[in-house]
C-alpha cells in the first residue's frame, strides 16, 4: 500500500502550533454551574476580577434563566465550548467589569507575543465601544487595592505598585457585532514581568469613545461576551519544508484513525475550510488505492441530550462523507455511522476529555 501523506503533514502542524499561557483559556473548567448572576470571580478557577464588579459567567449548563447562553443581557453560542464570561464596559456613573486571568508561565523578556479573544457585544446594549483594553501586570490586581474606586474605572497606576502595562486592539474599530464574534487581537514584546492581565474599559466615561447602537432596553450601557482568550509566542522557527523527504507510517487497513483538523463550529455540522486539506489527502490516497473504502465515525462528548449527540454525530460525520463525494469518491466506497457519547476516550469531567471525545475518525477498509 502507498503511504498516506496525511499523517506527516499533521505532525508538522502540530510543530508550528504555539502554545496558550492563558490558563483556563475559554471558561470550561469551572467549581460550578451559573446559579446567579456575578459569580464569575467564584466560579472560574485561575481567573479573578482586579475590582468589586460583579462580573457574569454564562454556560449550557445554568438552570437560571438569566445565566445561561441565553441570558439577562441577550443571547450568544460559545466561541468554543460551552461557557464564556460578560461585562460592563460603560455604565453611568463609572461603573466597570474587568476579567482577571493568570499565566502558566511569565513572558521571556525580548521575546514576541501574540494575544488574542473573542468578543460579541450582548443585544441590550445601547453603545458600541473602540476602548476595551489589556492591562498586563507582574501581580495580581486585588479590589479596593490602595486607591482604586472598588467599582469604577481602574486607574493602572493606582491600583498597583509594580510593573504594568497597557494594550489596545490593533485595528481601531468599533466592537459593534451582536450576530457573531469579532477577533481581538494585538502583538508585543514582552519585558519578562508578565504574569497576569485584565480585560476592560479602563476610561472614565468623558474619555470613552462609544457608538450608539440599536437596542432594546431603555437603559443607557454596554456589555461584551469573551471568550477564548489566549497569548502566544510568535517567534519564527525553523522549520523543514514539507517537501523534502519524511519518513511516513503506514496506513493499515482496519485500525481506526482519529483527524486531527477536521473542525466543526459550536453545535454545528458544517465544515469548516481548515478541515479540507486533512481531507484532500484522504481522497487522494483512496484514489490512488482504488481497493479501498473508507468508513467514518462521528462522536461528540456527553454534554446536552443523548438523542441530540447521536443525531449531531451522525450528521457531522455525513458531512465528511458528502465532502469526499463531492471530490470523486464513488458513494459505494463510504460508510458513515454517528454514535454520540457512547464511545468516550477520555472522562468527560474535564474541558480536555471533553475535547479529546468530540472527535471524527476514519477506518480504511479492503472490503
Amino acid at each position: 500500500m502507498k503511504q498516506l501523506a496525511i499523517i506527516s503533514i499533521l505532525i508538522f502542524s502540530k510543530i508550528l502550533t504555539g502554545q496558550n499561557l492563558v490558563i483556563n483559556h475559554s471558561f470550561e473548567i469551572h467549581n460550578e454551574c451559573p446559579w446567579h448572576i456575578g459569580t464569575f470571580a467564584s466560579s472560574v478557577p485561575d481567573w479573578s476580577t482586579p475590582n468589586m464588579g460583579s462580573t457574569d459567567f454564562f454556560s449550557s449548563c445554568a438552570e437560571n434563566k438569566n445565566t445561561g447562553i441565553k441570558n439577562y443581557n441577550g443571547y450568544q453560542k460559545p466561541k468554543s465550548g460551552d461557557a464564556y464570561a460578560g461585562i460592563y464596559v460603560y455604565t453611568d456613573k463609572n461603573y466597570r467589569e474587568y476579567v482577571q486571568g493568570k499565566l502558566s508561565k511569565r513572558l521571556v523578556k525580548g521575546k514576541k507575543y501574540k494575544m488574542t479573544f473573542y468578543i460579541s457585544l450582548a443585544d441590550k446594549s445601547s453603545y458600541a465601544l473602540k476602548d476595551i483594553q489589556v492591562l498586563i501586570t507582574e501581580e495580581r490586581l486585588k479590589p479596593c487595592y490602595a486607591s482604586n474606586r472598588c467599582e469604577k474605572a481602574i486607574k493602572p497606576s493606582k491600583a498597583t505598585k509594580e510593573k504594568f502595562k497597557m494594550y489596545s486592539n490593533s485595528e481601531n474599530i468599533y466592537f459593534s457585532n451582536k450576530e457573531s464574534w469579532m477577533l481581538y487581537s494585538f502583538e508585543f514584546i514582552a519585558d519578562g514581568y508578565e504574569n497576569y492581565f485584565s480585560i476592560g474599559n479602563f476610561y472614565r466615561n468623558s474619555k470613552t469613545k462609544k457608538q450608539q447602537v440599536l437596542s432594546t432596553s431603555t437603559l443607557f450601557f454596554s456589555y461584551y461576551y469573551i471568550d477564548n482568550v489566549s497569548i502566544e509566542s510568535v517567534e519564527k522557527k525553523e522549520m523543514k519544508p514539507i517537501k523534502e523527504k519524511i519518513e511516513e507510517p503506514e496506513i493499515k487497513v482496519n485500525e481506526v484513525y482519529t483527524f486531527k483538523n477536521v473542525l466543526f463550529d459550536f453545535d454545528k455540522s458544517e465544515l469548516l475550510d481548515v478541515s479540507k486539506g486533512e481531507l484532500n489527502q484522504l481522497y487522494k490516497h483512496l484514489k490512488e488505492n482504488k481497493d479501498l473504502k473508507v468508513k467514518i465515525f462521528g462522536h461528540t462528548d456527553n454534554v446536552g441530550l443523548e438523542a441530540r449527540n447521536k443525531e449531531l454525530s451522525k450528521q457531522r460525520a455525513k458531512a465528511v462523507v458528502d465532502y469526499l463525494i463531492s471530490q470523486g469518491l464513488d458513494v459505494s466506497r463510504i460508510q458513515f455511522i454517528g454514535f454520540g457519547s457512547s464511545k468516550p476516550i477520555s472522562d468527560n469531567d474535564t474541558d480536555e476529555g471533553r475535547q479529546l471525545n468530540r472527535r471524527v475518525e476514519f477506518k480504511l477498509t479492503d472490503s
